[in-house]
């Protein structure tokens, strides 16, 4: 997995370069190039190794997952929006560059992004990159990522259409299980999977997805910002649904374990030393 980090960075460095005007690369290649897990590209890239497709061929694909993501983490620490000070331990992007900057270099790499996959990606067919570019909009879009961020800020205030529960599924799945699922579709279709593979890996995205959202509600709730890189204790102090405030932390833990379990056995006939060391990262982190 380290190895597959670096090589992520390095393809990110590259990809990124600054030009004129300046400013608004320089905004983006910050955010971008924090030190991260980069969980989403190597998984894009594991999977697609794992049902047959050479790295170098799905990298650029693997590469724009991680600017969709970094944009929303852009987006996200506004002051209009989630509201914090700090990504990775660094200072966020609005507090470097200013706010119409931040969103700019969100939006920038919102369209960077598919532009990547179109202009990098060598040896997939005209097929295979309709799709991927298809994924990617979708699951980036109204539809996924956005409609995740949405009901996340109308729950704050209180503003529940459906029950707390079916309010909370739809945000994990949207805001946080949408970028995995994005990452191993892409891979999957990457390797010319059939459609049953690409809907098991679907399927173990989304159990993680949930697990991974779980697992930051808790470490919100117990961690430091040493350990997180981020402020700690912001959701309980803004009101935000999670699952801690939901069920409690017990609860929340019990039902971690169980979908970490259910992912462990969905990708354990793989035999994935990199999927492995991912999950085996996140259990051993809650305690």
């Amino acid at each position: 997995m380290k190895n597959l980090i670096s090589l992520i960075d390095k393809k990110l460095d590259e990809y990124m370069q600054i030009v004129y005007p300046e400013d608004i690369f320089k905004a983006m290649k910050y955010t971008l190039m924090l030190p991260g897990k980069r969980l989403r590209p190597v998984m894009c890239i594991e999977t697609a190794r794992l049902l047959g497709c050479d790295t170098e061929k799905v990298l650029p694909s693997a590469c724009a997952i991680e600017m969709l993501h970094v944009q929303s983490l852009i987006h996200d620490d506004l002051p209009c929006m989630d509201n914090d000070d700090f990504r990775r331990g660094k200072p966020s992007n609005h507090k470097v560059f200013g706010e119409a900057n931040a969103v700019l270099a969100g939006d920038a790499l919102l369209t960077f992004a598919p532009q990547l996959i179109i202009e990098k990606s060598k040896g997939f067919s005209d097929s295979q990159i309709v799709k991927i570019i298809h994924e990617y909009t979708k699951f980036a879009g109204a539809y996924g990522l956005i409609a995740g961020q949405v009901v996340d800020i109308e729950s704050e205030g209180g503003k529940l259409v459906k029950s707390a529960e079916e309010t909370l599924d739809f945000i994990h799945l949207n805001k946080t299980a949408v970028l995995f699922r994005l990452a191993v579709r892409i891979g999957a279709i990457a390797a010319e999977a059939d459609e049953k593979t690409l809907e098991l890996f679907d399927n173990f995205a989304k159990k993680f997805g949930l697990a991974f959202q779980i697992y930051d509600d808790i470490m919100d709730e117990v961690s430091t910002f040493e350990e997180l890189g981020k402020s700690v204790g912001k959701d309980k102090a803004s009101g935000k649904l999670t699952y801690v405030s939901l069920y409690g932390l017990e609860s929340a833990k019990t039902k971690f374990y169980k979908l970490m379990e259910e992912c462990y056995g969905i990708i354990e006939k793989y035999n994935s030393a990199v999927y492995s060391e991912i999950l085996n990262m996140l259990n051993d982190r809650v305690k």
